[in-house]
């Protein structure tokens, strides 16, 4: 495979470089208005009367809706076009929202957490794959990396504000809500929904997309076609052999990183004062948030020390995640801790761009949503699985024992990209 040109932003033409700032923008929105309600979520659960295990079940039926529709709606947004899919996740969000603010019970908030599945389920691989697309057209043979840098940092930085905006809100407007009927948490969750109003009509008129044939009909052969869309996703994902191994790379990688960004503040809280623990855990969360941001923005330079070989990047980067998640696993005092997991954060940040250049230099635009949604369905499984296996291993021994076992996952998929690099130029 013929490796593409190294650019400067600067050196792209006009409409190029518009095409990644409007992208940046969209992304930022987006995960913005996620990030609102991530600081809050368990507490204002909790505040609703939900006890652990009520929750764990929340949790499991977003993540159960979420792998359910993940490749169907990659399969159609693949047919019928990526920008009505993703305004319909924006309204799945919406109505999501929209029942978390209006009850208590657990069944409605059942159904929110149903809604955030099915929202994220309907973004995967849609947007994206029109950024690479309309990208490859303005600037072709040009060297995608870098540009989905730029949109990687656009997309955590918006978690990042948005996770500090969400924590501070309810402390500044939770008595105007109590006053008012609603919980003090309402507040982050109601500036989500304006948000999302926001992005839906940014969406709308930023992002253009050539349109498609769009009636029942076409909606309806659209969902006729989705089993033969995802069936010849998956046979090109076994038989193309880099793909298989990229996947398989990913799935070991969120199993060693995934049980990290769970357990940690269950970890550190036990290294902090009671009296400011958990205003420090949500300092350090906006932290994680920016560092992967950092991370993000630097992936051009740690790329091109590698001579622009993404393999090569990410098998270097996944060896330098497992040393640093069994260094940061044996620290027992917090200054110890947060330097490690600072250093964590912006190395993991600095793996999702070149496992997606590798991903879109081996699918053809027919294909690309349906093999993102598979991509991040893999990740999902991976993640989940681990959770159960690295909660077993902490129970019976102890968390830092369990982070220690789970970074060898991330040893075998250095070595897994290790054999890809040797495989490939990219």
């Amino acid at each position: 495979m013929p490796v593409d040109i190294e650019f400067s932003f600067h050196q792209l033409t006009t409409p190029a470089r518009r095409h990644i700032r409007i992208f940046q923008i969209q992304q930022f929105l987006d995960r913005f208005a996620m990030g609102l309600t991530v600081a809050v979520v368990a507490l204002a659960l909790i505040d609703r009367g939900m006890d652990l295990f009520q929750i764990s079940l929340l949790f499991g039926v977003y993540s159960f809706t979420t792998m359910a529709m993940e490749l169907p709606f990659g399969g159609l947004a693949d047919k019928i076009g990526r920008k009505p899919v993703f305004m319909s996740a924006v309204v799945a969000s919406l109505i999501s929202l929209g029942l978390f603010l209006s009850s208590s019970g657990f069944y409605v908030l059942a159904l929110s957490f149903a809604f955030i599945g099915f929202g994220r389920a309907l973004r995967s691989g849609t947007l994206d794959a029109w950024f690479v697309e309309n990208f490859r057209t303005m600037a072709p043979g040009v060297d995608i990396q870098p540009a989905l840098a730029k949109a990687q940092w656009a997309n955590a930085l918006g978690l990042a504000i948005g996770a500090i905006c969400g924590g501070l809100l309810p402390d500044a407007f939770g008595d105007v809500a109590v006053q008012h009927g609603f919980s003090v948490y309402d507040v982050s969750y109601a500036a989500s929904l304006i948000m999302m109003m926001v992005l839906f009509v940014y969406t709308l008129f930023a992002i253009s997309e050539e349109p498609r044939p769009l009636n029942a009909k076409v909606l309806a052969q659209g969902f006729k076609d989705v089993p033969s869309v995802i069936k010849q996703a998956g046979l090109l994902a076994l038989k193309h052999r880099t793909l298989s191994l990229l996947l398989l790379a990913l799935a070991l990688f969120l199993m060693a990183t995934n049980p990290v960004e769970v357990f940690w503040p269950a970890h550190v809280k036990g290294m902090l004062n009671n009296d400011y623990a958990s205003s420090a855990i949500g300092v350090l969360t906006a932290t994680y948030f920016f560092s992967t941001a950092f991370g993000a923005a630097l992936s051009p330079h740690i790329n091109r020390m590698f001579k622009r070989r993404h393999a090569v990047t990410l098998s270097a980067v996944f060896a330098c995640l497992a040393a640093l998640q069994i260094a940061m696993a044996y620290q027992s005092d917090i200054v110890g801790f947060v330097a490690m997991f600072i250093s964590f954060s912006v190395v993991l940040g600095a793996a999702e761009t070149p496992a997606s250049s590798i991903l879109h230099g081996c699918v053809e635009n027919h294909q690309r949503s349906t093999l993102l949604s598979l991509r991040s369905l893999v990740q999902q499984l991976g993640a989940a699985s681990s959770l159960l296996l690295v909660g077993g291993i902490a129970e019976i021994y102890s968390l830092p024992v369990a982070w220690a076992a789970s970074a060898g996952f991330l040893m075998i998929a250095a070595l897994l990209t290790g054999i890809l690099a040797k495989r490939s130029v990219t």
